[in-house]
């Protein structure tokens, strides 16, 4: 019996095998008619994914041919059209003015003159969804709750009898007085001046023109020369208000062997980022955000930059197919944002991007590629770094080509993802060329990625690869975060159910905090957990397997866990993965609907 790619599981955990498809359970009419069959992946080939910041096909919007049940080829990319998982009633909200309403306070009149939420408190709290649990995180930990009288567990902070919050002043106080807990919030003045074309990008102006000028044949240090050292002004900008920066005086950040959380869409949210920085991350870096959205004071993209305070190196990741965006969002961000560098992306594989000539699709454009980093590296004062692949084409390798001349421009640091643009995720991660690339970019460091969920697999490929600085954590992270505590100890854990689920748990409350804890953010965070259920499940316990440890691309038959809550965590099915999250959120609202965003994901 050939055994390649599959997961070798103790006969006794092994369960009947069943026909793996969509539940459809919680997904309406119209969500049916958008779904493909889900992936049928082959013998040792993982399935494609949207993560490591290489958001995959569909996010154009554009509907995919349907393909025919017989044909066995794996499907690509994310589902479209997914909608979304609950619409929210803004009828029975209340009004955002009496939310934080005090007891001893009085009821704040509305000013504005249509407000569509609720202005009689006593009514909106007898219509009010019963609490889906007694304790607030938010309170519990700052002693004032973000969503007051809103908050789906506000039986910690809502008095009986008055109706109205309940603050702890002296714990409050404390929580304000160590600082803001996230960073880089959109301000409103930035906002109004992005939508209004207003802000200020003359510096960024001034120094592309100056290159153009210059064209592609000066050095660093004449490029650096091009702008003159002063002072930033939000006025008219002479040459004196030019930013000049050399490069021995910037920032400088000791890369060396860091464990690097790899930015990651969707998943790759503030909530997980701070699960991982518990169990050991070293280095963090935001979801990729498009400079064109960037720049249009779009809130969904400017909230991928935002930072929590634990995150000691945190970088955002950039995408653009040129550099007047580029150098315009580096200037705008490294005023605007708390951030120790950024990221631009040279590794996204979709079409609407890569055919636009944004990520990977700079690979087969070295002078604007060029021009991307020069430019970006001159005007930050913080390091900048490149995120790529292997190449475009799978048989045409030219990152090791690239790596020197990246170090010429200015690159701080790369990171090289050991597969090309056209193999995606179907081939395992080539750490023999990662070290071939990190002996061309010397002395700049370089780091690897690619298939390490355990501390065997990140001994290996420094063993392979012992000239790279460090290793980036991508799918392995989303599958077991905790593996940044196996690579530090250097052991596998078995880790229990019981631990697993407390890790889960953790992530709500993370999550009511970050977004919310009245019913917009139970919703929230509910979505984005059942998204990274979709990769959780995949792991395997250790106690489980015939020959541990489990390898990333290996696929197990259906088994059965050590107890009801480890089987229940195993099921690749959408609808058992609600059910956890009904364990933690309560149950889903009426004309909830989930399809998960990876077809692979989607079994049942």
């Amino acid at each position: 019996m050939d055994t390649a790619g599959v997961c070798q599981i103790k006969p006794e955990f092994i369960l009947p095998e069943k026909e793996r498809q969509l539940n459809l359970n919680h997904v309406s009419d119209k969500d049916k008619a958008a779904i493909d069959r889900p992936d049928e992946t082959t013998t040792g080939q993982a399935p494609e994914e949207a993560v490591d910041s290489e958001r995959t096909e569909g996010e154009d919007g554009q509907s995919q041919p349907k393909r025919a049940r017989g044909n066995p080829k794996k499907l690509k990319g994310q589902n479209k059209k997914r909608g979304r998982t609950y619409n929210h009633n803004t009828s029975d909200a209340l009004c955002d003015l009496l939310v934080h309403v005090q007891e001893g306070e009085e009821v704040p009149p509305c000013p504005r003159k249509e407000c569509f939420g609720s202005h009689n408190i006593e009514e909106y709290l007898r219509k009010k969804p019963a609490d889906i649990g007694p304790v607030c995180y938010s309170f519990q930990i700052s002693g004032k709750c973000s969503r007051g009288l809103a908050c789906r567990f506000g039986q910690s902070h809502i008095a009986a009898v008055s109706g109205r919050n309940v603050v702890d002043k002296e714990k409050y106080e404390q929580y304000i007085n160590k600082g803001p807990h996230v960073k880089n919030q959109l301000e409103k003045g930035v906002q109004w001046a992005l939508r209004k074309k207003t802000y200020n990008f003359d510096l960024a102006d001034k120094l592309i023109d100056s290159y153009n000028r210059k064209a592609v044949k000066a050095t660093p240090d004449e490029i650096n020369l091009l702008v003159h050292p002063g002072k930033k002004t939000f006025g008219a900008v002479t040459d004196e208000d030019i930013i000049s920066l050399r490069t021995q005086e910037k920032k400088k950040i000791d890369w060396a062997n860091k464990l690097y959380l790899a930015s990651l869409t969707t998943v790759g949210n503030l909530p997980f980022r701070r699960i991982c920085k518990e169990f050991g991350a070293e280095i963090t870096c935001g979801e990729m955000a498009m400079c064109s959205s960037l720049l249009q004071g779009m809130p969904q993209e400017w909230a991928l930059m935002k930072r929590h305070h634990t995150e000691d190196i945190f970088g955002v990741q950039l995408a653009a197919n040129n550099p007047h965006m580029l150098v315009k969002c580096g200037q705008m961000l490294e005023k605007e944002c708390d951030i120790d560098f950024i990221d631009l992306n040279l590794g996204c594989p979709i079409d609407w991007v890569f055919k636009r000539g944004g990520g990977s699709g700079l690979l087969i454009r070295p002078k604007i590629l060029e021009s991307c980093v020069r430019n970006l590296s001159t005007i930050l004062s913080i390091p900048m770094t490149v995120k790529a692949r292997t190449g475009a084409y799978k048989d045409e390798n030219v990152t090791h080509k690239l790596a020197p001349q990246l170090k010429e421009w200015g690159a701080s640091m790369i990171t090289i993802h050991g597969r090309s643009r056209e193999q995606r995720y179907t081939k395992s991660a080539d750490w023999e060329y990662i070290r071939q690339v990190a002996i061309n970019a010397n002395p700049v460091p370089v780091f690897g990625s690619g298939d390490v969920l355990t501390y065997d697999d990140y001994k290996i490929a420094r063993e392979t690869a012992p000239e790279v600085s460090g290793v980036m954590l991508a799918r392995g992270a989303l599958i077991k975060p905790w593996i940044f505590t196996e690579i530090k100890e250097a052991r596998l854990w078995d880790i229990s159910s019981k631990e697993r689920f407390d890790i889960v748990k953790k992530y709500v409350d993370y999550g009511l905090e970050h977004w919310g804890s009245d019913s917009r953010g139970v919703e929230n965070t509910r979505k984005f957990l059942l998204e990274w259920l979709s990769f959780l499940y995949r792991y395997v316990p250790v106690g489980l397997l015939e020959r541990p440890p489990q390898k990333i691309n290996d696929r197990p038959p259906f088994y059965r866990g050590r107890d009801d809550l480890e089987t229940l965590m195993a099921s690749p099915a959408a609808s058992d993965w609600i059910k956890l999250s009904e364990m933690l959120l309560g149950k889903v609202p009426d004309g909830f609907k989930f399809i998960p965003k990876h077809k692979a994901n989607s079994y049942e």
